[in-house]
């Protein structure tokens, strides 16, 4: 029998909290007896929420926690200031020990600082990138960073590109997937600096199989496993991405009830589109992992809903059975030639 794991989620961050945040968590235990939730927030209001739902009652622990980070306040001042709040709690049971990962769809910036602060980095780390999947038309592309670091060095983003090709082999599946430096041209000498001064040290690391520049188009039909880039190019990758989704889904949506002969033609196509729209909805892969830490650090969308809570959840089994922290910490080992 798989060992149980122990989620510290935030129950009170995030647009839909608490309402989706709850739910997402009964969905989760529904769907996987090996998980406990500790649900982090204000205790009555909770117990409320649950009292609406059928579920293992020894699957979900509420944790009690007073106050609430808003998504407007410095993350620093906020970590810093308001120690009882569900994402500082959640954060430091995984820092205990009394918890295997923390999800929450709060404070970006917030988690990022509680990560990174509370939990700290592995030995040797330099910076921990938010490494979300992507749906593209070969299954997902991990796109790291998306988020955490703007202003990044050559070494980091190595370590993104190592640290991506363990978590995609791992917990994805994927053997000895491919890594790709976001670039204007497929040529190497095109770029900006940090990517030129990147691209000879990625192509030297024997331990990954980089594959050389991608170019933004080819992101979608999945031209390579591993998608590296600074958190500012990511983080627009990303935005780009879901937007452009959304609205091809509500254009096909729109066209398809334009006429009678469009209307019958959507019924006799639906099952089949929505088989292909569910493969290339964001929130069926849960959230991005905030990788490198000591411990696991989850970030969902801020307008998460209890799917992409559920899923998130559901992520933080494999990457505690795949033990991605110690991997990570082993390849760091190598590349540094030291202990960590």
């Amino acid at each position: 029998m798989s060992e149980i794991t122990r989620v510290a989620l935030d129950a009170m961050g995030g647009d839909n909290a608490p309402e989706e945040i709850v739910k997402g968590a009964v969905e989760a235990v529904k769907k996987q007896k090996q998980i406990q939730v500790l649900l982090v927030g204000k205790e009555e209001i909770l117990k409320q929420q649950l009292s609406a739902y059928t579920y293992p009652k020894e699957q979900i622990e509420i944790v009690h926690a007073s106050q609430v980070i808003e998504t407007a306040e410095p993350p620093v001042k906020a970590i810093r200031t308001k120690k009882d709040s569900s994402l500082v709690v959640a954060v430091n049971l995984v820092k205990q020990g009394r918890a295997d990962a923390f999800v929450s769809a709060g404070s970006s910036g917030a988690v990022l600082v509680g990560g990174q602060i509370l939990i700290g980095k592995i030995k040797g780390v330099e910076r921990a990138p938010l490494a979300p999947l992507i749906p593209t038309a070969k299954g997902v592309t991990l796109l790291i960073d998306c988020g955490a670091n703007v202003d990044a060095r050559p070494s980091h983003l190595v370590q993104f590109a190592r640290m991506g090709s363990i978590y995609m082999e791992h917990v994805i599946g994927k053997k000895n997937p491919t890594v790709g430096i976001v670039n204007i041209g497929a040529e190497e000498e095109k770029g900006n600096a940090l990517v030129k001064e990147t691209f000879p040290l990625l192509k030297a690391c024997e331990d990954i199989h980089f594959v050389g520049s991608v170019e933004a188009r080819d992101i979608p039909s999945g031209a390579v496993d591993v998608v590296v880039c600074e958190a500012f190019v990511g983080n627009v990758i990303l935005k780009l991405y879901e937007g452009v989704g959304a609205t091809l889904i509500q254009k096909i949506k729109k066209s398809m009830m334009t006429s009678l002969r469009s209307k019958i033609g959507a019924l006799l196509v639906k099952p089949a589109l929505k088989a292909t729209l569910k493969d290339f909805d964001a929130s069926e892969y849960g959230g991005a992992p905030l990788l490198g830490l000591k411990g696991l650090v989850v970030k969902t969308h801020g307008s998460s809903t209890s799917k992409e809570v559920c899923n998130s959840i559901l992520q933080c089994v494999a990457f505690k059975e795949q033990q991605i922290s110690e991997k990570i910490r082993e390849a760091i080992q190598k590349e540094t030639g030291t202990q960590v």
